[in-house]
């Protein structure tokens, strides 16, 4: 009896902050045709101010720390997840519309980072990066993209390679500059010999749960 009511008393404290939290910030509502999950936070008055995300006419985007909207195209509460479509490729100068910015920046002292399931494909890359560990071969995914995809299309004829975001890499970026590679794309849980017509563009980032 003794324990249970020792266990009872660090139980209920706990239950009821998180239910003081719960009531004090309510899930966000709906943003066009996504739901906006705890703890992610469309303005003051719900969600987690930590987890602010932005719903511009009916369009939930992502922020970068240099400032750049990304569209957020789903979201896996369950999994603390959500997928951010790469940015588009601008024509006839095979470079990303965040490349002003360096790429994709992530803010370090927020709680989010880029997950271990984005196959980058960088493109339009200077010749140093043969040398690179990267998968620069003609094997590399980031050949069919240039091939098979009309946005892909005006980087043909230009070095491009690959990788896994792995956890030995900055989780807070993916680098593109004048000098090294100019554009890229992202595949979340890319797979060899998956068709191109089933790849899942994006980059996902996943969220590390309020305390």
């Amino acid at each position: 009896m003794k324990n249970i009511m020792n266990t009872l008393f660090f139980i209920l404290p706990l239950f009821f902050q998180a239910s003081k939290a719960a009531i004090a910030s309510p899930a966000c509502p709906k943003c066009g045709d996504l739901e906006v999950p705890f703890p992610l936070s469309t303005n003051a008055n719900c969600g987690d101010s930590r987890y602010r995300v932005y719903c511009h006419h009916g369009v939930l985007q992502f922020k970068s720390s240099g400032g750049f909207y990304y569209n957020i195209h789903s979201i896996d509460p369950n999994a603390s997840k959500l997928i951010i479509s790469p940015p588009q490729i601008n024509k006839g100068s095979c470079s990303s519309s965040d490349l002003y910015l360096g790429g994709l920046r992530l803010d370090e002292s927020l709680p989010f980072n880029i997950s271990t399931h984005n196959t980058v494909m960088l493109l339009n890359c200077s010749d140093n990066l043969v040398f690179s560990p990267l998968n620069c071969s003609v094997n590399s995914p980031c050949r069919q993209f240039e091939e098979k995809t009309e946005e892909g299309n005006g980087c043909r004829n230009t070095l491009c390679c690959s990788y896994l975001k792995d956890s030995a890499m900055t989780a807070h970026m993916i680098r593109v500059r004048v000098g090294g590679c100019t554009a890229y794309t992202s595949v979340v849980n890319f797979k060899a010999g998956d068709s191109i017509e089933t790849w899942n563009y994006g980059i996902e980032l996943q969220w590390i749960s309020p305390n």
